[in-house]
């Protein structure tokens, strides 16, 4: 029977729903990129099931939530969760290809986003600046990468901000990784496994980019605690091949892709059924997350690696106006850096102030 609720608190759990959805839980768990891991929640399921761990559970946010924060505790990976829905779901197969309406439809969402290429600018002292809400198709956002990259091309060093970035297309990221690497030889970036047919995707620079390459001038990634998948795979190939320097907060730990799952009428699940193996450390960030070069609160991150790019154009730049420039610009980053350090530390001794490692 299809039932429609406003709202979330609407929802009445039903015993044989709540029976359903732990019945689907346990069966889609077969796709876990882990299957011994796998073979641990789903043994835990049934044990708290036998002990009527789930029995006063009549809420679906509420049974949602209890489901993520088990499968999350005894594996140890953040994209394995549980979501409620209070509109039923559609009834479509996970593998299903999108129409072309479809897909036109969802290019046209994401160019209202700009394809979440957020800014592009010009810093004091010919620094670039890039910021990413997300990494969108190249299909999609290969064009305004470009753009963007030509904007930025005679700039002397680059800020790409990164730290509200949750993630998106790998083929993005192996897109944007080739404008700050050589064309040859192609650089192999990293690989995904996927569980489901035992099969092993490689992701390399491209040889042809619509843009010029940005080379052999600095480059500086920002994160965040938000920062999270493909964001964290961008951040990660180049901190390995050395051409990036991370400044900002310890990132989350995405590294396993995969897909949703629907469960039942009210419930769907995202399972991991990938894995990313990065060719020089034949590992990947799941279970460190990205740790910065430079460990800076993420207010702070943005003024502090400008700071260091100037500080460094500064130590080969020939005497003359660009010198003096650069002079200018630091002593003005470095004001700006000392104002928002201060107020940073106004606000965390006020009570309810974020704690900050």
């Amino acid at each position: 029977m299809t039932s429609n609720y406003s709202d979330a608190t609407d929802f009445v759990l039903e015993s044989t729903q709540r029976s359903a959805v732990l019945d689907a839980v346990a069966a889609t768990l077969n796709q876990y990129v882990f299957p011994d891991v796998a073979e641990q929640l789903q043994a835990d399921i049934q044990q708290r099931r036998t002990d009527q761990g789930y029995a006063e559970i009549t809420g679906g946010e509420q049974l949602a939530n209890v489901l993520t924060l088990q499968l999350q505790e005894l594996s140890g990976d953040r994209q394995l969760k549980v979501h409620f829905s209070a509109q039923p779901l559609p009834d479509l197969k996970p593998a299903a290809a999108p129409t072309p309406e479809a897909l036109a439809t969802e290019k046209y969402q994401s160019g209202l986003r700009n394809f979440d290429i957020n800014r592009v600018e010009r810093l004091r002292g010919n620094v670039g600046y890039l910021e990413l809400y997300g990494f969108e198709p190249p299909d999609f956002a290969g064009e305004a990468i470009a753009a963007a990259m030509t904007f930025v091309a005679h700039t002397q060093a680059l800020i790409i901000d990164i730290r509200h970035n949750r993630g998106g297309s790998p083929a993005m990221v192996a897109l944007l990784c080739s404008y700050l690497l050589p064309a040859y030889p192609p650089t192999h970036l990293n690989d995904l496994y996927w569980r489901p047919d035992d099969s092993t995707r490689q992701w390399w620079t491209v040889p042809y980019l619509n843009a010029p390459r940005y080379l052999q001038k600095p480059v500086y990634l920002l994160t965040s605690q938000e920062t999270f998948s493909a964001a964290e795979e961008f951040a990660y190939n180049l901190q390995v091949l050395k051409r990036a320097i991370i400044v900002g907060e310890h990132t989350a730990g995405g590294a396993n892709p995969g897909q949703g799952y629907r469960l039942q009428e009210h419930f769907w699940m995202f399972v991991p059924t990938g894995q990313s193996i990065n060719p020089v450390t034949q590992d990947n960030w799941a279970q460190t997350g990205i740790i910065p070069d430079v460990k800076v609160p993420a207010e702070l991150t943005l003024s502090t690696a400008h700071l260091m790019a100037l500080n460094r154009l500064l130590e080969t730049a020939p005497t003359g106006p660009h010198f003096r420039e650069l002079q200018r610009s630091m002593l003005m980053v470095e004001r700006e850096l000392n104002t928002k350090r201060a107020d940073l530390i106004s606000q965390l001794k006020q009570p309810g102030g974020r704690e900050v490692s």
